[in-house]
């Protein structure tokens, strides 16, 4: 028989109970590359050097738009290239983070920006047959037509 004034129900739970850190579902090493995460890691690389090579190769009639373009390739290259050695040499599993949802978040974010740089210099490809008048008799279109082509080609 229990005393007077006790329970047998247990004591509620601590609010602050310890949380186990989370864990790293994706593989550390080159095992990163055989994973969806890694092959598009390594694409995001791929296609961003692409990228940041043909706008780079182009006369640029709009500095402010294909500026734009050239700073998302080459920080979503940078950025990408971080985060492929995060997994290649095993800091991840040295980083108390949730590497599943960082994954997530840095492949969406990552595709909003080159979504945004894809109409950016769609945009500016669309231009091509618009004249530019840089005197009274003289006047030529916005891009060459080799430039027109690899604008075309930086575009997708």
């Amino acid at each position: 028989m229990l005393p007077r004034g006790t329970s047998s129900m247990p004591p509620p739970p601590n609010p602050a109970a310890y949380f186990p850190p989370p864990r790293v579902t994706l593989p550390s090493g080159l095992e990163i590359l055989r994973t969806y995460s890694g092959a598009v890691i390594f694409l995001e690389i791929l296609f961003g050097t692409i990228v940041w090579i043909l706008v780079a190769c182009t006369h640029i009639p709009l500095p402010l738009l294909q500026g734009w373009v050239m700073f998302v390739a080459v920080t979503a290259w940078f950025l990408s290239i971080v985060f492929l050695c995060v997994f290649l040499f095993g800091y991840a599993n040295r980083i108390a983070l949730n590497w599943n949802q960082m994954d997530f978040l840095f492949h969406g974010a990552t595709f909003v920006f080159y979504f945004g740089a894809f109409l950016l210099q769609a945009a500016t490809t669309s231009l091509h047959d618009v004249p530019r008048k840089y005197n009274s008799t003289t006047q030529r279109n916005i891009l060459a037509d080799h430039e027109y082509n690899i604008s075309i080609a930086a575009s997708v």
